[in-house]
């Protein structure tokens, strides 16, 4: 996360008060590195290609710790979400789609998790998820997309969207500071969005 000599504070007030110092009534705040929009849906068991995007909605766009964890305190969460809801995080200017032009020569890493093991412990897991984005955490920054967390009948999926699905090496790096970032048991698998791999095993963390 940002550094707090970059500390954005009203023009005119010399004295830094930050959400440490008094949660109600800070002036400071820590910007991030980049702007995320936070995005839901649930489109039900009727859902197709050409009405799912219809049940996106986006939420709130932030750009600070603080706006963050305003958002996060404010909004409910994932174990409490409905079957078949999907909480989406993505960088501001991309869309949770695989037709948007960030994200079309891209792929995933995800992690299906059962809901009778990991109810517990889903919102920190989603909560882990998202910091290590918005907290800069990867060493191929730029190749992150978003996140997104699935509520299923049977389990919960935990997905990481990248920018480009041909680089193994950049893949894995991300793939692996994801299942260290969460550190949840289970294996994390790669897949392109649009198939372009043709043969060999996936590749996991």
């Amino acid at each position: 996360m940002a550094q707090n000599d970059n500390l954005a504070v009203p023009s005119g007030d010399n004295k830094y008060v930050t959400v440490f110092n008094d949660p109600v009534n800070f002036n400071a705040k820590h910007p991030l590195h980049n702007s995320w929009t936070l995005w839901f849906d649930n489109p039900g068991k009727k859902s197709n290609a050409n009405n799912w995007e219809q049940s996106l909605k986006e939420l709130i766009t932030f750009d600070t710790v603080e706006d963050f964890w305003g958002v996060y305190n404010n909004i409910m969460k994932t174990c409490d979400l409905s079957i078949s809801s999907n909480y989406h995080l993505f960088k501001q200017g991309v869309k949770p789609m695989w037709e948007d032009p960030a994200n079309k020569h891209g792929g995933k890493w995800s992690i299906q998790l059962p809901r009778n093991k990991t109810m517990s412990d889903i919102d920190n897991i989603w909560l882990y998820t998202m910091l290590a984005c918005i907290g800069e955490s990867f060493e191929y920054e730029n190749e992150v997309c978003g996140v997104v967390v699935s509520v299923r009948k049977g389990f919960f999926r935990i997905a990481l969207w990248t920018r480009t699905a041909d680089n193994q090496d950049m893949a894995m790096s991300i793939g692996r500071t994801l299942k260290k970032s969460i550190n949840v048991d289970g294996q994390f698998e790669f897949q392109p969005h649009h198939e372009t791999k043709t043969g060999g095993k996936p590749w996991t963390v």
